[in-house]
């Protein structure tokens, strides 16, 4: 029990430090870049975020079958798992970096229409971003190998420093008069040292000499054939977490951004500090799930969705009920002014996400990648359909009332972990854990 709480306040610990250093940031850095430049860095952090998702979306196909091997003893296994999804990260990395790049032009024009100075910022600001898709998808092969082993401890230090340094440093550059493309500069550098030392301690910790990109055919099959969905969910939860942004961003110009990202950050850590605290149920119920019996299984499951209920009310009132004040003491009147309307339906879309937590880990254990894809893609799919008919009539407030419907949807992956938890009631456990893997495929 000592492990799995310090797991979760881990894992806790690397979704919040970057989300507060950015509240703590956002006051000093939006005084002295201005309403449009930090939209900018908005839009280009939140491409970055985009790209390196998409890029590593194999992550928890690679949880999965470390674990999986863990509990089977299969310690041979590590090593070429880890390598396999070295190289299926640097091809999707490079992928989304080079098309970023492309249209990154494209992307400038319509973001910052007016201003040739702020164009050519934006211009340089999203290349950057683009080459820290790269970056960022070498990184989660890091993450998602220690959090197989579950070392929580060891993956989110690095990470937490690494981000606190880039926020601080956007402080100081602000003050210092520096501009966007300064601050994405000094991200990039930071990011690159993080991503350097990540990978040093796992190959370490794995005992290898090199964890240079190989494909074992045995290894990268099966990832390949669960991370394809695990993948397509990424792509949709990305929809959810980032692509408004991009979409608010080239639609209504960079200063539209502003006032919708600053609510998004004060609603956000209703589903992220709920996914990020839970997340050690993922690989711990991965490698237990087949030894476990019904009643033990059925126990897991219910402790973590009482725990994931009572965070997720508990943080939606604390946000109905403060949010506003919060946004007026940090930024000011103007922007809560331009926020109207606006926090109450994304903190209430933060809390219906938040709440398939304990279903959307569950149903990954269990090897129902598929259901979880299918489900979060109708669920992205029905919110950029809303978005499209509302941008144009609500403004921002199309945005943030269409991101209701994803997470309305996702709480559909209750009804099979429902289903899945009455056939072990019924049903001796009688297959291996690679047997039940393989029937949710």
């Amino acid at each position: 029990m000592k492990a799995h709480l310090s797991n979760a306040v881990y894992g806790i610990a690397d979704y919040a430090a970057y989300p507060a250093a950015m509240l703590l940031a956002a006051p000093v850095v939006l005084k002295h870049l201005g309403t449009v430049e930090y939209g900018v860095w908005v839009v280009a952090t939140a491409a970055v975020s985009t790209g390196g998702i998409i890029a590593s979306g194999f992550g928890d196909a690679n949880i999965q079958y470390i674990a999986s091997a863990r509990g089977n003893g299969n310690a041979d296994a590590f090593a070429h798992a880890v390598r396999s999804m070295v190289g299926i990260n640097l091809l999707l990395g490079t992928f989304c970096a080079l098309i970023s790049w492309v249209i990154s032009p494209l992307l400038a024009r319509h973001i910052v229409p007016s201003n040739p100075e702020l164009q050519s910022a934006c211009l340089w600001s999203l290349r950057i971003a683009s080459l820290l898709m790269l970056v960022r998808a070498l990184e989660s092969v890091c993450i998602s190998t220690q959090r197989a082993f579950e070392r929580y401890g060891a993956a989110v230090g690095i990470s937490i420093l690494g981000r606190l340094l880039t926020q601080a440093a956007a402080v100081v550059l602000a003050l210092r008069g520096c501009g966007v493309v300064s601050i994405m500069v000094f991200t990039a550098i930071f990011m690159v040292l993080a991503t350097v030392t990540q990978c040093a301690r796992l190959r370490n910790h794995l005992g290898v000499t090199s964890l240079f990109p190989a494909f074992d055919r045995k290894v990268t099959s099966a990832l390949l054939g669960s991370g394809t969905f695990t993948w397509l969910q990424a792509v949709a939860s990305v929809i959810f977490s980032q692509v408004d942004r991009l979409v608010l961003g080239v639609s209504l110009g960079a200063s539209a951004v502003t006032a919708y990202a600053l609510c998004v950050q004060i609603a956000q850590p209703i589903y992220g500090l709920a996914s990020s605290g839970l997340h050690f149920f993922f690989p711990y119920l991965s490698g237990r799930q087949a030894s476990l019996d019904a009643a033990q299984l059925r126990g897991a499951v219910l402790t973590a969705f009482c725990g994931n209920l009572l965070f997720v009310l508990v943080s939606t009132s604390g946000v109905l009920f403060f949010g506003r004040e919060v946004l007026q003491l940090w930024v000011g009147e103007a922007v809560v002014r331009s926020a109207s309307g606006l926090l109450v339906p994304i903190a209430w879309s933060f809390a219906l996400l938040g709440l398939n937590v304990t279903a959307y880990y569950s149903l990954l254990a269990f090897g129902r990648v598929r259901t979880v894809t299918w489900v979060s893609m109708i669920g992205g799919a029905s919110m950029l359909l809303m978005m499209v008919w509302l941008l144009p009539i609500m403004g921002a407030r199309g945005a943030a009332t269409a991101r209701l419907a994803c997470g309305a949807a996702t709480l559909f992956l209750y009804i099979p972990v429902i289903r899945i938890l009455h056939v072990r009631l019924t049903t001796p456990v009688n297959v291996t854990k690679n047997d039940a893997v393989c029937e949710g495929l």
